[in-house]
């Protein structure tokens, strides 16, 4: 079975999509279907079906992703191990993380790692926290870093960072004013949210809840990004909450301004996730051990 077959097919299973796929392994179209029809001919089932646009994978197809992974992923550790032994260390890491950490705290660390091993390519994948979980659960990314925390255990879950959450008004809201705001003055405020699987929105949840009745929160929207949501702001559509680390410019240039909310403290932490049983390349090994090393000044920096 040939591994660049099982490369393109797992591409176009992630993708849902000939062409999309196709794109991100640098072929053409026709070739990537080629591809899958001479793995479905070698098989003989099919693997994938065509649905107009949209390109699933069939039960066997399924079946042949999962091991496809674990083929690929050992094909992968072979070459780092032996790159390791060589004392340069080379090869992929594939990451994900929630929009905080993935857009506010990775680039930096990914940075500084490169500047150690320059020889290694890394891609960071960022979505809420849902998906990179099930990203690592699926063995598509080998660590996660993530903004909430829920019950899943299959997975291993290390506090890692800290984050502040903050009210965050337009300038000329009547918030402004006030030195800090009485929780329930929230309420009467058109209020923007995150998405539900939103690691920000999970954790101001837990936190407002013990001092609201967050059924009687007027939410006017909810966005899919927290640049959208900083952008709603500005557009005066409501006021929300979120990372400082997301709106800290715009403090700064008064663009946006942040509130104290009377009585309540809006920390987070981010967690590193891991997939249980699965020992980790020695890639993902050597900058766990950089971003754990690095962990504070990341936090502080």
């Amino acid at each position: 079975m040939d591994l660049h077959r099982l490369e393109v097919f797992c591409k176009v299973v992630e993708l849902k999509n000939f062409s999309r796929a196709a794109k991100a392994v640098f072929l053409s179209q026709p070739t990537v279907s080629e591809h899958i029809r001479g793995l479905e001919e070698e098989l003989a089932v099919r693997l994938i079906d065509r649905l107009g646009r949209e390109a699933l994978p069939t039960q066997a197809g399924q079946l042949l992703y999962r091991y496809a992974q674990k083929i690929l992923r050992l094909r992968e550790e072979a070459m780092q191990a032996i790159e390791n032994q060589s004392g340069t260390l080379a090869g992929h890491l594939s990451l994900g993380a929630s929009t905080i950490p993935g857009t506010y705290i990775l680039p930096g660390r990914i940075g500084a790692f490169k500047k150690l091993h320059p020889a290694i390519q890394l891609t960071l994948s960022i979505d809420n926290s849902r998906k990179i979980a099930d990203g690592v659960l699926a063995g598509s990314l080998e660590f996660g870093l993530i903004g909430a925390r829920w019950s899943e255990p299959a997975l291993s879950w290390q506090e890692l960072l800290s984050d502040e959450l903050v009210l965050t008004v337009y300038p000329g809201h009547p918030f402004v004013a006030k030195k800090e705001v009485p929780a329930e003055e929230l309420l009467a405020e058109p209020f923007i949210l995150r998405e539900r699987d939103s690691g920000t929105r999970k954790a101001m949840t837990q936190l407002l809840e013990k001092h609201l009745d967050l059924a009687r929160l007027q939410a006017v929207a909810e966005m899919g990004s927290t640049e959208a949501v900083r952008q709603a702001i500005k557009a005066q559509i409501g006021i929300s909450i979120l990372s400082r680390r997301a709106v800290a410019e715009d403090i700064e240039r008064g663009t946006l301004t942040a509130v104290p909310i009377k009585g309540v403290t809006l920390t987070r932490s981010f967690f590193l996730i891991t997939r249980k049983n699965r020992e980790p390349s020695p890639i993902c090994k050597a900058f766990l051990a950089f971003l754990t090393e690095n962990g504070e000044r990341t936090a502080t920096s």
